[in-house]
């Protein structure tokens, strides 16, 4: 028979553990995530209540624009009734001619005799044509003019120089005409928008 031997423990003999320190460490991460998690609930609810209040705003504004469309559709049926055609018709050609009146020619002058080469004249121009409001509620303003040059050329540079200037837009080349015996000059009848302030 097996004699066992008695098995002595030393306890001094197994490392100290640092559990203090890992307990600690653990606390701080949780109170990270924590507070993390705080912050995130609350940006969560800080949107929730930022849609809710655009979403109130748009009902708002979805009811104003439909109180508006109704107006509209109020105000066009009395316009386009048979009986007030004739003034309908009257306040637009008065307030074409209150907007071209306000057309100030010796502005479009100077403001063309930035961009004419000094080889193309200016032959002609009519009334400027005012178009309806734009966008931003200005009037546009289209010029028809005429002009005439020894060097066909030299158009190609006065549709280039309206092109960059920031007062004309993009002009149109509506016809040309070659010399003739009674005038040495090609002509060109040239259309471009005016952006002058009425």
């Amino acid at each position: 028979m097996k004699t066992q031997l008695p098995v002595s423990i030393n306890l001094a003999s197994d490392p100290f553990r640092r559990e203090r320190a890992d307990v600690a460490a653990f606390a701080v991460v949780c109170a990270l995530l924590t507070c993390s998690l705080g912050v995130l609930l609350t940006l969560f609810l800080l949107a929730r209540s930022q849609a809710s209040d655009i979403r109130r705003q748009i009902a708002r504004e979805e009811t104003q624009l439909a109180v508006l469309r109704r107006q509209q559709s109020q105000y066009s049926s009395v316009l386009y009734k048979p009986e007030n055609a004739n003034a309908f018709a009257n306040s637009v050609f008065l307030n074409q001619i209150i907007a071209r009146r306000g057309v100030s020619w010796t502005r479009v002058f100077q403001d063309l005799a930035t961009v004419l080469p000094p080889s193309v004249a200016l032959q002609g121009i009519r009334l400027p044509q005012v178009d309806s409001e734009d966008a931003n509620g200005a009037n546009r303003v289209q010029l028809d003019m005429i002009v005439g040059t020894t060097r066909p050329e030299s158009v190609i540079t006065l549709l280039k120089n309206l092109q960059k200037s920031q007062l004309f837009g993009a002009a149109s080349l509506v016809s040309a005409t070659p010399p003739s015996q009674n005038d040495p000059l090609y002509k060109y009848r040239v259309t471009v928008p005016y952006d002058q302030k009425l």
